[in-house]
C-alpha cells in the first residue's frame, strides 16, 4: 500500500507587498492509494485549471482538510472504488472534482464533504457515461452563499445534503444573494435501489434545483425550515 501524508502550514506576516501560498500537484498511477492532505492558510492550491491532481488506480482513499480563505482544489480521479473525506473551514474556496472522466472508472464512490464558511463553490462530476455502479455522497454545509453543483451519471445515487444558513442575512434567492444554491443532477438507470436525494435545510433565501432520471424508483425527501426558498424538482423514467 502506498501512503502519503502531506501537512503544510502557512504563516502569513504583515509585510507590505508580500504574498505566499502552498501548492501541490500530483500525477499518480497505481492501486491501493491512501492519500491524506492537510493545508492550513490562505491562497493554497491543490491542483489548478492547467495542472490538475490526477489520481489513477483502484481501491483509493483520498482525504483532504483545508483551513483558510481563497483556497482552490482541482482534482481528477479514475479508479473503480474511491472513498473520500473532504473538510473545509473558511470563505471564498473553490473545489472542482471530476471522477471517471473517461467513462470506465469510479464504479463505487463514497464521499463525505463538510464545510463551514461563506461563499464557497463546490463542483462535482462523477460517472462520466453512466458508469458509476453506486455513489453515496453527503454534504454538510454551514454558512451563507455557498454553491453546490453535483452531476452523477450511474446506476444508483444516494445523495444527502444538510444545510444550516440560519444566520444568513439573505431574504431572497435572486442573483447571487442566496443563503445557499444547490444543483443536483442524477441520471442513469437507477437499478433496484433507484436514485435518492435527502435534503435538510435550516435557514432561508436559497435556491434548489433537483433533476433525477432513470428507469427505476427515484425519491426526494426534503425538509425546509425558513423563508423565501426557490425549489424546482424534476423526476423522469
Amino acid at each position: 500500500m502506498k501512503r502519503y501524508l502531506i501537512m503544510l502550514f502557512l504563516a502569513l506576516f504583515m509585510v507590505p507587498g508580500a504574498s505566499a501560498a502552498n501548492e501541490i500537484y500530483i500525477d499518480q498511477v497505481g492501486d491501493n492509494l491512501d492519500l491524506d492532505i492537510v493545508q492550513d492558510g490562505s491562497g493554497n492550491q491543490f491542483g489548478d485549471s492547467t495542472a490538475d491532481i490526477d489520481l489513477d488506480g483502484d481501491d483509493m482513499t483520498f482525504s483532504i482538510t483545508q483551513t483558510g480563505n481563497n483556497n482552490d482544489i482541482a482534482a481528477v480521479i479514475n479508479g473503480n472504488t474511491y472513498t473520500g473525506t473532504w473538510s473545509f473551514t473558511g470563505d471564498y474556496n473553490t473545489v472542482d472534482l471530476t471522477c471517471d472522466s473517461g467513462g470506465v472508472n469510479c464504479e463505487n464512490i463514497t464521499l463525505n464533504i463538510t464545510t463551514t464558511g461563506d461563499t464557497n463553490d463546490f463542483t462535482f462530476a462523477i460517472g462520466g457515461t453512466a458508469d458509476s455502479d453506486g455513489s453515496t455522497i453527503a454534504f454538510t454545509v454551514t454558512g451563507d452563499n455557498n454553491i453546490i453543483d453535483t452531476t452523477v451519471d450511474g446506476k444508483s445515487v444516494a445523495l444527502a445534503v444538510t444545510i444550516n444558513n440560519s444566520s444568513s442575512l439573505a431574504t431572497t434567492s435572486a442573483n447571487g444573494d442566496e443563503g445557499v444554491a444547490v444543483t443536483i443532477d442524477s441520471s442513469g438507470n437507477g437499478n433496484t435501489n433507484g436514485h435518492s436525494v435527502t435534503l435538510s435545510v435550516t435557514g432561508g433565501g436559497s435556491t434548489y434545483d433537483i433533476n433525477q432520471s432513470g428507469i427505476n424508483d427515484n425519491t426526494v425527501n426534503a425538509t425546509f425550515s425558513g423563508d423565501n426558498h426557490d425549489v424546482d424538482i424534476t423526476q423522469s423514467d
